[in-house]
């Protein structure tokens, strides 16, 4: 039976995202939670990302997925042991000697392999507070290569909004997973609720950012996503989707109900470039 979505322990303005993320939805939040519905028995995100709308609906029941391992894993550590890793972040100096040191740790894949789950998941949360307008980017090889972002005074031990977070994973039943997307949608109920944020259409040639991963994400992927989502549309499981307004996205989900939502480009290598932009929102619902 469907459950109504509901606020869980801390304050709003403090469950927020810990990690910047391309694509991130903190700036869209109070235009897509109209659009989602009031009930569901189990949100479920497949591509989760920095997971501002699950911080700001705070469900009972979810399944959180990203095929980037060590986010997930991050967010597993920021569960489980939350109080060692604000200790571990406490000695991570905002320097670019000592940046450019953590971030060739993935370059021993040996030693890399040999590091816990903390040292990774306070590396990672590093990475993103001190590299260049906080991206995630990896090369061919799945190394982080992003340079250092040269900020005065960057939060890399934000310890009232880890010690929120962890606080609320720690009173619902949230599933992570680190897998492909597919995989995490087999076994939802008809009630379900599903929302997909994948690396976007690029709206260029010199806008096709989609390094999340060491494969991309290319249109054959957003094919087999828009598959997916018919599955899902057939199995009677309703779902909303985000990506960019190209003629190819909108080809794609024709079929469905689609929104024009107006964004604000967060991350972008020009400054002057971060305007806003037109999004689409797929929905197989009213």
């Amino acid at each position: 039976m469907a459950e109504s979505r509901q606020v869980i322990n801390a304050d709003r303005e403090e469950t927020a995202p810990v990690f910047k993320w391309a694509g991130g939805k903190r700036g869209l939040a109070e235009t897509l939670l109209p659009l989602i519905p009031e009930k569901f028995s189990v949100w479920c995100e497949p591509f989760f990302g920095g997971g501002a709308l699950l911080f700001r609906l705070r469900p009972q029941k979810a399944v959180v997925n990203d095929i980037n391992t060590d986010l997930m894993n991050a967010y597993a550590v920021i569960r489980d042991d939350v109080d060692a890793l604000v200790d571990e972040l406490k000695k991570y100096r905002n320097t670019s000697d000592f940046f450019y040191a953590v971030r060739a740790w993935d370059r021993d894949k040996a030693r890399y392999r040999e590091l816990s789950a903390l040292q990774k998941a306070a590396r990672l949360l590093y990475l993103n507070k001190t590299c260049y307008n906080g991206l995630y980017r990896v090369n061919a090889a799945g190394e982080f290569n992003v340079p250092f972002g040269r900020y005065r005074k960057p939060n890399i031990v934000n310890e009232a909004g880890l010690r929120a977070v962890s606080a609320y994973f720690n009173s619902a039943d949230i599933r992570f997973s680190a897998t492909d997307y597919a995989d995490v949608l087999d076994e939802l109920d008809p009630d379900a609720f599903v929302y997909f944020d994948p690396p976007y259409d690029p709206v260029s040639a010199t806008s096709n950012f989609t390094a999340y991963s060491k494969d991309g994400f290319s249109r054959d992927e957003q094919i087999r996503l828009r598959r997916c989502c018919d599955e899902l549309d057939r199995r009677g499981i309703r779902f909303m989707l985000s990506n960019a307004l190209t003629p190819f996205i909108r080809e794609q989900y024709a079929a469905y109900n689609l929104t024009v939502v107006r964004a604000k480009r967060a991350i972008s290598a020009n400054g002057e470039k971060r305007g806003r932009v037109d999004e689409v929102v797929v929905r197989n619902y009213e």
